[in-house]
């Protein structure tokens, strides 16, 4: 049987030696200031500018959605109603892993906030049709109109 404990303090001394950027794989990228600045402008820049435009478009869907104009209650325009909150839930899906790549917390948490209302959205409409809440008279049992 192997010594586990004087392996693994071996291997806790190679680890010390290591510096941070060693550890994570960026060791070397920016090797002159002029270039360390470059990065991190284009950091900055892509952080606030891409980021941040993609998370106003999925809140504006997410604020639009509750002034929907149509008729939702059963037929084409409830479908064409899940789709626009399955649009909904998408955006939030693309914002957030934007804000997560960018590590934007807040911005992050903002989109999660948005696939769960999709998702709230979503359910208010299939769940009374599935049989798992109670009916309405403006959310029936029923998909179709007839």
């Amino acid at each position: 049987m192997a010594d586990w404990d004087s392996k693994l303090a071996k291997i806790d001394k190679q680890l010390e030696s290591l510096s941070d950027d060693e550890m994570i794989g960026t060791a070397g990228q920016a090797t002159s200031p002029a270039q360390a600045k470059e990065l991190e402008r284009v950091k900055r820049k892509t952080n606030t500018f891409g980021v941040f435009s993609r998370l106003v478009l999925a809140v504006l869907l997410a604020i639009g959605i509750v002034f929907w104009p149509y008729a939702s209650r059963c037929g084409i325009g409830l479908a064409a109603y899940l789709g626009a909150v399955t649009a909904v839930i998408a955006s939030g899906v693309w914002s957030s892993i934007w804000t997560f790549r960018h590590r934007a917390g807040r911005a992050h948490t903002l989109s999660l906030l948005l696939i769960l209302w999709g998702l709230i959205l979503a359910a208010t409409e299939v769940l009374p049709r599935l049989g798992y809440a109670i009916p309405t008279a403006r959310h029936p049992t029923t998909w179709s109109c007839s």
